[in-house]
């Protein structure tokens, strides 16, 4: 079905692959190069070749070396391999892991596996504006801290944790130091050594890259146990033929965007800054979750009074607008935001009135106008009906 505007605002989720990607992929697909990249004849070395010229574009996009990139399926699975192998290989020496409250689920789910192994994990709290504090990470450190996991740029409100910050506070202490940093890679400048960290996760289909490809970062030395078994590729921690098209896409996307990366940070920001000039414009009622000068420039979350977000993005929805209520991988049934509840309580009324808007590759100023205009008109109507009720 074709809606009559189809406008899509949810790249905080997942983004359209870019031609020039598609273009670099096609003849991985199209049977003109079909090599395993572990076979030794032609066919093979021309897809290793492939494959290793993409792991360089992307250790040099974070200042790694080759050897330190692990290609995975996603951002989930590198965490998972993050959060659960530092762990598993690091249990002689401690069982305590730091994490924060408004981690995304591929965190929080794999430290709760953690717990019922017997890990004991401490779960920080953030402030109202998003943020944790670096005093916090401090003060949670303990001698058996094994590991301390927190996201660079939060998925659901584009607020921006102080990584480097807490790697220097870290300094001197044994625990490994990851982050996720799929929202963060596409928008800010990542270099692992000024961050001090020692794992760092991103994923392809955040920055305009194919699904089915993300990648670890693993500092040299580093030691992990593997998620699952079986050959000797990616240094034996993620064992499996590799997905040539979707690594070569992925190294496609990261050329564009290193060379692309502050024009489009300001372009989204224009964006963001024209969808919330409109709604002022519209004297719809407004608040922006989380503080605004350490946010994305291509995220924001919005609450608007009054209202309630399940029929806001459904009516929204029948208007050919997309947004989002928070991850995607809640996908199936409406889930207040574990994010919010953090930031604001549990009883707060953002939590259950606010929306996720996520702008990037094919939007503009037109757009933003006429999703601003469909948002106020539904809000308004819904502030009606529940006043009248």
């Amino acid at each position: 079905m074709i809606f009559l505007t189809d406008i899509y605002l949810d790249h905080a989720a997942t983004t359209p692959v870019r031609p020039e990607v598609w273009q670099e992929m096609k003849p991985f697909l199209d049977g003109t190069y079909q090599g395993n990249p572990s076979s030794i004849h032609r066919f093979g070395r021309e897809a290793r070749a492939a494959v290793d010229a993409a792991r360089m574009t992307i250790a040099e996009s974070v200042g790694a070396g080759t050897e330190e990139i692990i290609f995975t399926s996603g951002g989930t699975e590198a965490d998972n391999l993050a959060v659960t192998g530092a762990a598993r290989a690091r249990e002689h020496e401690g069982r305590h892991v730091i994490t924060t409250e408004v981690e995304h689920h591929a965190v929080l789910h794999a430290c709760e596996q953690l717990e019922r192994e017997g890990f004991d994990v401490t779960y920080l709290p953030v402030t109202a504006d998003g943020t944790v504090r670096v005093e916090t990470v401090q003060q949670a450190l303990r001698e058996d801290t094994i590991l301390v996991t927190m996201m660079y740029a939060n998925n659901e409100t584009g607020i921006i944790n102080p990584i480097a910050e807490i790697g220097e506070c870290l300094r001197g202490h044994e625990a490994l130091f990851h982050t996720d940093a799929v929202q963060a890679y596409g928008m800010l400048p990542i270099d692992v050594a000024s961050l001090q960290v020692d794992m760092l996760t991103a994923s392809a289909h955040k920055i305009n890259g194919p699904k089915g490809a993300g990648f670890l970062y693993v500092k040299k030395e580093t030691t992990l146990h593997p998620l699952i078994f079986g050959g000797e590729q990616e240094r034996r921690l993620r064992p499996g033929t590799e997905n040539v098209p979707a690594i070569v896409g992925f190294g496609a996307a990261v050329q564009s965007l290193q060379k692309e990366r502050e024009t489009r940070a300001k372009t989204y920001g224009q964006l963001v800054a024209h969808l919330l000039t409109t709604l002022a414009s519209e004297d719809v009622p407004y608040e922006i979750n989380g503080i605004e000068e350490k946010r994305l420039p291509s995220i924001i979350n919005l609450h608007f009074p009054g209202t309630s977000t399940e029929p806001l993005l459904a009516q929204l929805d029948l208007e050919g607008v997309a947004v989002a209520s928070g991850s995607a991988c809640t996908a199936g049934s409406f889930q207040p935001s574990h994010v919010l509840k953090a930031m604001y309580g549990e009883e707060d009324p953002r939590v259950r009135a606010s929306i996720r808007i996520s702008v990037g590759f094919g939007n503009d100023e037109d757009q933003m106008e006429t999703a601003a205009q469909a948002i106020a008109n539904i809000a308004k109507r819904q502030r009606k009906i529940l006043t009248e009720n």
